[in-house]
């Protein structure tokens, strides 16, 4: 049934592609409005894809240099950067082809160029070339992503880049220093590190990405090191000398880190700038975020907001949820679904860790009587095979009822193990329990089989004669 809805959405990221497939799909007459000249956004083009592109291919690289069966000449092999970016934009390629055919199908009319509000219903949008069009919504939806911050004082340039440019940059570099140590910045040290490169992080916090669980993040502190990674904890920007041959990072510790390239990746700020927010109600913060309500709605009720320009979680595979749960508030008047409260982390440094629920440090400042089972790759069979017996699955279950409250997984394969503990958590109780793993048949060998060794580890801390059910009034079992 055609709906009487004329929603423009503007961003083709994962929240904006979310919003205009749910849009069209439930009848409304959808335009989406993409700056630049193909669909996608930053994650397909500068973010998401690229990145775990280069992580892969510098991966396969160390795999394959590493494996016995070749020998030394595979120690020879040399990549360069623009090789590996040269690969990356295949798959881009590929991505655009299919997402193009997604608003082709749905007919959703696209237009690129950049987006203004004139009013709160009526955007003009200006192409390449300079010319300009008018379009008219009874509804908009802001999928316009983030950026890198850059702040004041800091000269960006050939030997200093973002996340963004560091895709541009036409040389291997022989060394790196990254300012910032949160997911990318952890990503961007494992990829030149493992080309080669020779890597300092800088870290403004007191350690690695301390959302994670303090054993995960600190076996990546260890891998990082292991492999030549110099990691500086607790440091802050003092100044940046660019010169001719080299940059040199200064620290307000006094610490002088020289190398070829400086990559800047200490935070992000939504895309909100020069969008004409002054002719609506809504506004942004700071860093460029909008505030939005539980329905994703701004301060302007037509206008909404999901994705990276909201903040928090700032993940694609949140925003393309949040994209598909305005646009069925758009389109019904009623929000259908909301995001789990548990989303899952992927993080794609080498090895990759993947997280869901709660850390030890949580647990036990909630008083939560926990215990902890643990897999370690080296004894599975499957990672032995692969030759990747670096990590670990940490289960963390209630002692007491078994239920699982949360997984954290550091080695091969972590971002897709952890969607089996995925699944069972989302269960109601009984049914989440640590003993679906145990009396679980794992195909064998496999990376999925941590969960049953897991499992039996975390039954081993555990007393089991307290778990099992009493008897049954009047039976004298003995």
């Amino acid at each position: 049934m055609k709906s009487s809805k004329k929603v423009i959405v503007i961003g083709s990221g994962p929240a904006g592609e979310g919003a205009a497939m749910k849009a069209a799909k439930d009848g409304a007459e959808v335009t989406l409005i993409e700056r630049h000249s193909r669909v996608g956004g930053a994650c397909t083009h500068v973010g998401t894809i690229p990145s775990k592109v280069l992580r892969q291919a510098v991966h396969s690289l160390v795999r394959f240099r590493n494996h016995p069966l070749f020998g030394p000449a595979a120690r020879k092999i040399q990549v360069q950067w623009p090789d590996l970016l040269q690969l990356s934009q295949r798959v881009i390629e590929s991505q655009v082809r299919m997402r193009q055919g997604f608003y082709d199908r749905n007919r959703v009319e696209v237009v690129h160029g950049h987006a203004r509000f004139l009013d709160p219903h009526t955007l003009e949008v200006e192409d390449q070339d300079g010319g300009k069009t008018r379009h008219t919504a009874t509804h908009v939806v802001l999928a316009t992503g983030s950026r890198p911050y850059h702040p004041k004082g800091v000269h960006f340039c050939d030997r200093v880049r973002d996340s963004d440019s560091i895709l541009s940059l036409q040389t291997t570099p022989k060394s790196i220093t990254i300012y910032g140590a949160g997911v990318i910045g952890c990503e961007y040290a494992s990829i030149f590190r493992d080309l080669g490169v020779k890597v300092n992080l800088v870290n403004t916090r007191d350690r690695l990405l301390s959302f994670l669980d303090d054993e995960i993040t600190d076996a990546l502190g260890y891998q990082l090191r292991d492999h030549g990674v110099l990691i500086r904890h607790g440091e802050q920007i003092a100044e940046i000398d660019v010169q001719e041959e080299c940059v040199v990072l200064e620290l307000e510790s006094g610490k002088r880190l020289r190398s070829d390239l400086l990559l800047w990746a200490n935070g992000r700020s939504g895309n909100t700038q020069d969008l004409g927010l002054e002719n609506t109600g809504a506004e942004a913060n700071a860093r460029g975020h909008l505030t939005v309500d539980h329905c994703y709605r701004t301060s302007e009720p037509h206008i909404y907001a999901v994705g990276d320009v909201i903040g928090f979680p700032a993940l694609a595979s949140a925003g393309y949820d949040q994209g598909r749960f305005a646009a069925g508030h758009i389109t019904t008047g009623k929000l259908e679904s909301e995001l789990v409260a548990q989303i899952p982390t992927g993080i794609y440094t080498s090895p990759e860790i993947s997280s869901l629920g709660p850390t030890e440090r949580e647990l036990t400042e909630q008083r939560v009587p926990y215990e902890v089972g643990h897999a370690l790759f080296r004894n599975l069979a499957r990672a032995q095979i692969a030759g990747e017996t670096q990590g670990m699955l940490k289960l963390l279950f209630h002692r007491e009822t078994l239920e699982l409250l949360s997984i954290h997984c550091f080695g091969y394969q972590a971002s897709e193990i952890l969607h089996i503990g995925q699944a069972i958590m989302s269960q109601p109780p009984p049914h989440n329990t640590l003993r679906y793993f145990v009396h679980t048949t794992f195909n064998y060998p496999t990376m999925a089989e941590a969960y049953r060794v897991a499992a039996l580890n975390g039954l081993n801390r555990v007393d089991m004669n307290s778990l099992r059910p009493p008897a049954p009034a009047g039976d004298s079992a003995s």
